[in-house]
């Protein structure tokens, strides 16, 4: 058996107005899904569990089959495994956010504006964060003791603390759950909180003047005027994918979040250049390394960033075109390339199968900028997958299905397994 996952981040989402009262998937035009969802199964999935916020890494766990209450240490902790970094089981990870505030003499003065930073170059945001650790070290030497921090992707930075400095009851907020409120409102609390606020507060006084924010600013773009920590954990212990279900797994992303969970349980990731977590990624380029990748695993996941973050900027028509170009890029090139694995169902002859699903990993709303944590969509295809009602693929339409998985993480092996062991057939 064959299969692929596709991920449109954030793609649920609640009617908007700007849309006459329809969603976002129920908006856009996509043929490839909409005969998909004739084909196979509609249903919900709750990929956030009792006690834990809809946070990407929580969901992204949940849709790839790991239980968060068992293998969830933090966010920053998988993401410091896509960078290759190598801290000690005692260490503290933190995300580093780069983000605009409105600045004093404004009327947003105060405000947590954009946590992206404007959608910073990679280039700019490494150079900032080069001179501000230099700037920490020298107003805050005691505080970065065994401190180190790592340039990611853009406006994401890892921070690694091995000092043996304890955060395991720190609370820290996400800078994408606040947007239009004040920053000092939710600076971190708890046990060593108060070295990360002060950080945080040197960096409101040092990078408002960089001479790449003063750049930024006068081409009407935003800059980056607070680093912002949060998603701390310890490295987490998690078996692999192969250990669990005998498949071969790749995956295909731009963002270090999924990067780092396919390295924690042993997936490869596949570059492929063009990439970014916007509207401008190169789908088609995508479309085609996913293609190509059946030929190698399993189990191939793709995984598109640009529809969250237009749902962060609130940003509907781009996330109607993000969704488009999903649909036209990527489900139609790969619904095409899966026929070759044939339909054993109907002739055993024909070759090994396969088995396609299409789920966000949440829900990112528009009209908040921020993630909800109702039951997500999802739309699986395949051998052996049939539906006696057939379904579109919308929020809507899911909520009407009888096929519900909670909890979230339990829908991989349902995607995986269901069906195939009354017919002989085993996932490999």
């Amino acid at each position: 058996m064959k299969y692929c996952i596709i991920i449109p981040d954030g793609a649920a989402d609640l009617p908007l107005d700007e849309l006459g009262g329809k969603t976002p998937l129920e908006a856009a035009h996509l043929p490839n899904i909409a005969k998909l969802a004739k084909l196979g199964r509609v249903g919900s999935a709750m990929t956030t569990p009792d006690e834990f916020e809809a946070s990407s890494d929580v969901c992204s766990m949940s849709l790839l089959g790991y239980d968060p209450k068992r293998y969830h240490t933090g966010r920053a902790p998988l993401e410091a495994a896509a960078l290759g970094l190598n801290p000690s089981p005692r260490d503290w990870i933190f995300r580093l956010n780069l983000i605009t505030t409105g600045q004093p003499g404004t009327d947003a003065d105060g405000l947590m504006i954009d946590h992206s930073a404007g959608a910073i170059t990679d280039a700019e945001a490494g150079a900032l964060v080069h001179d501000l650790v230099a700037f920490w070290r020298a107003k805050a030497p005691e505080a970065m003791q065994g401190i180190s921090v790592s340039p990611g992707v853009s406006y994401r930075n890892i921070l690694i603390d091995a000092s043996g400095r304890e955060y395991a009851d720190a609370n820290t907020v996400p800078p994408h759950a606040i947007p239009g409120e004040l920053w000092k409102d939710h600076l971190p609390k708890g046990r060593n909180a108060g070295m990360l606020r002060g950080l945080i507060e040197l960096s409101a006084d040092f990078l408002p003047r960089h001479e790449i924010n003063l750049a930024r600013a006068e081409q009407g773009l935003g800059p980056a005027t607070l680093a912002w920590m949060w998603g701390q954990g310890t490295r987490p212990t998690v078996p692999s994918f192969a250990s669990r279900f005998g498949i071969r797994g790749g995956m295909i992303t731009s963002v270090d979040l999924l990067a780092g969970i396919a390295s924690f349980i042993g997936w490869d990731r596949i570059p492929v250049a063009g990439l970014t977590s916007y509207h401008d990624t190169d789908y088609a380029g995508q479309g085609r390394a996913t293609v190509a990748a059946l030929d190698s695993y399993d189990l191939v996941c793709s995984h598109i960033e640009a529809t969250d973050e237009a749902s962060h900027q609130a940003d509907w028509q781009t996330k109607v075109a993000s969704l488009e170009a999903i649909d036209k890029h990527i489900v139609g090139p790969v619904m095409h390339a899966l026929d070759r694995f044939g339909d054993p169902e109907r002739n055993p002859e024909s070759g090994p199968g396969w088995r396609i699903l299409i789920m966000p990993d949440h829900f990112t709303l528009c009209s908040t900028r921020k993630h909800d944590a109702t039951p997500v969509p999802f739309l699986m295809a395949g051998a052996w997958i049939r539906s006696a009602v057939q379904r579109e693929f919308t929020e809507a339409a899911a909520e009407e299905s009888d096929l519900i998985i909670d909890p979230g993480h339990e829908l991989m092996e349902y995607f995986l397994r269901s069906g195939l062991l009354r017919t002989g057939n085993k996932a490999r």
